[in-house]
């Protein structure tokens, strides 16, 4: 009655297995670069093989002196828990043969076995829930591993009937179902995405000491010796976690970033000089009248033509009355231009002002244009970078308020614009904020 119900619990857990493939959803497999990886983690597998009672455990004391090869079948499904860790239900069928039972020892000790004698064990169903440890998942340069060797162990429940022989006289057994611990080693090889070739050599401890007819002292065990193919369940896009190798993967994903970030750095460096380009060429003064080719709506202007802010030449030259008079910047005059200082910024690394700048800076020029001052432009620059670069910078950067200036209706002549890059701290460079109060553009009124 007990193996009844051993029996049955074991047969209802495969069906369960089975049942839980069957049903298995595919998730999308849409996977972007370094987001989490989705695997096929089931697996089903057929094999065939040799069934022998000769295993690589036999003592001097055989039951049997000569172990005949039969042909085995089998097939397993199977659930990978982790990269080197899978669970499998197992089942087996074949016929175990053996020649010359043994019949006693000599004197000497040695066994003697006695003549036309053997048995043969037919398996008539077993089931098997086992364990496989891949050992390793062998390839460096493809995800998808070549070789991984296995080792397995586990616990399985067998039908087997055994007929025993000497001569003409036989012993035939009924059909009795015992435990057995299935123990292996293999390994398998990557033939396709998805498909692997499974070689093993297993031996099965039968907990019993009848499955070959022949009732001594120890259990008896069988070995199977076996090749097949196993087939991963599921998409065919994503790849299966035992073959899965991180390492490879890792490589490649790193290839692909590098190449990625070589071709970013490569748009950017190009994207640079165009800008570099194209601003020598926007603050460029062709035409020498003091507007900048960016503001300048007359190319071509003669030399000496009196231009307005525009570079256009005034239709009517206003006459230019020349008094020794006293400049006088009043406190509301330099408020005007400490609120341009304090609200001027450029873009990142380059001359070209942000509009949030333009609402003071027009101020600036109405007061220009109203007064008739004079204005000194001072372009300062911190000391990150070449001394090179940042005196182009201040020097463009001083030249661009300039030219805005001008633009907005300001006497050219009376702008002038110089750059003294990092030579003329306010603040120590050695902090964000003294390095920002060195970032500046001074006006001087006069």
């Amino acid at each position: 009655m007990n193996s009844k119900i051993t029996k049955s619990a074991l047969m209802i857990a495969l069906l369960g297995i089975s049942g839980s493939v069957m049903a298995q959803q595919t998730p999308s497999t849409s996977v972007s670069r370094f987001s989490t990886q989705q695997f096929r983690t089931w697996s089903i597998g057929i094999h065939g093989g040799a069934l022998t009672p000769r295993t690589l455990f036999d003592g001097k004391l055989r039951d049997f002196q000569t172990a005949k090869e039969n042909v085995g079948y089998g097939g397993y499904i199977k659930k990978q828990i982790l990269p080197a860790l899978g669970i499998q239900a197992e089942f087996l069928a074949g016929k175990v043969e053996g020649l010359r039972a043994r019949g006693g020892v000599d004197a000497m000790g040695n066994p003697t076995y006695i003549a036309n004698s053997g048995f043969e064990s037919k398996i008539q169903w077993s089931g098997a829930l086992t364990a496989v440890y891949n050992v390793a998942n062998i390839n460096i340069n493809n995800e998808n591993a070549i070789l991984i060797p296995y080792v397995k162990a586990g616990a399985g429940y067998m039908s087997s009937g055994a007929t025993a022989y000497v001569g003409a006289v036989q012993n035939n057994q009924n059909y009795q179902e015992n435990w057995f611990i299935p123990t292996g080693i293999g390994f398998k090889l990557g033939v396709a995405k998805g498909i692997n070739l499974d070689m093993g050599y297993d031996v099965n401890f039968v907990k019993s000491s009848t499955f070959d007819g022949l009732n001594s002292s120890t259990n008896d065990k069988f070995t199977y010796a076996h090749a097949g193919l196993e087939f991963a369940l599921g998409s065919k896009e994503k790849p299966q976690l035992q073959n899965y190798s991180s390492l490879a993967a890792l490589r490649m994903q790193s290839k692909e970033e590098s190449d990625e970030l070589r071709r970013a750095l490569s748009t950017a460096e190009q994207n640079a000089q165009r800008d570099r380009d194209q601003y020598a060429k926007d603050m460029g003064d062709d035409d020498n009248d003091g507007v900048a080719n960016k503001f300048d709506k007359c190319q071509g202007t003669a030399a000496g033509t009196v231009v307005d802010g525009s570079g256009c030449p005034l239709a009517t030259p206003r006459p230019q009355i020349i008094k020794e008079t006293k400049v006088v910047v009043t406190e509301a005059d330099r408020k005007v231009v400490a609120d341009a200082i304090s609200n001027l910024e450029f873009d990142l690394g380059k001359a070209t002002i942000r509009s949030k700048s333009y609402s003071t800076l027009n101020r600036v020029a109405a007061l220009l244009v109203e007064k008739n001052f004079s204005l000194k432009l001072a372009g300062h620059t911190d000391n990150t970078g070449s001394d090179a670069l940042n005196l182009r910078l201040s020097k463009d950067r001083a030249e661009s308020v300039k030219a805005y200036l001008v633009s907005q209706g300001a006497n050219a002549s009376r702008v002038e614009a110089t750059g003294y890059g990092e030579s003329q701290p306010i603040a120590s460079n050695n902090s964000a904020t003294g390095r920002q109060q060195n970032r500046r553009v001074e006006f001087t009124l006069y």
